[in-house]
């Protein structure tokens, strides 16, 4: 987080990850090629779930859909309702959890990890792609319900 102050002073807090007009289609091109088929099914996957097109969040975060969310501190800010980042490491895809099958589901998923918000996958072909596609549906219910 940066903090973007005015010439009298006051100064918000301003994510450093925002909303930009780069092409989704040419990050996803300069992606590994190993990774890249599973990128576009991701694209394919979250457009579906979300009924909007993706956009580029930073340098490397696709994410589709957005909603406005205040902290307790009264800062509030916008940000996807689902996305995903191809990482080094993993590919990382951005849901939340907190609906009523969510931890049902990861059970079945297969080969995984989780963190705060992010569900860590090496490769598609390590999970069930219908148990993953009910978790990205379900994730984005549980948003739109809860942020609308």
């Amino acid at each position: 987080m940066r903090k973007n102050c005015t010439g009298g002073g006051s100064c918000l807090a301003v994510l450093k990850t925002q909303q930009n007009d780069a092409s989704v289609e040419a990050f996803l091109h300069s992606v590994d090629e190993k990774r890249r088929e599973d990128c576009f099914a991701l694209l394919e996957l979250m457009e579906e779930a979300t009924g909007a097109p993706a956009k580029m969040w930073g340098a490397s975060i696709v994410g589709f859909g957005e909603y406005h969310y205040k902290y307790a501190s009264g800062r509030a800010a916008e940000w996807f309702l689902v996305g995903f980042s191809p990482r080094k490491q993993n590919l990382t895809l951005y849901i939340m959890a907190g609906f009523d099958r969510y931890e049902a589901l990861l059970a079945d998923l297969g080969k995984h990890s989780t963190g705060k918000s992010c569900l860590y996958i090496k490769r598609l072909s390590d999970v069930d792609w219908d148990v993953l596609r009910q978790l990205v549906i379900a994730s984005v219910a549980h948003m739109q319900a809860t942020n609308n």
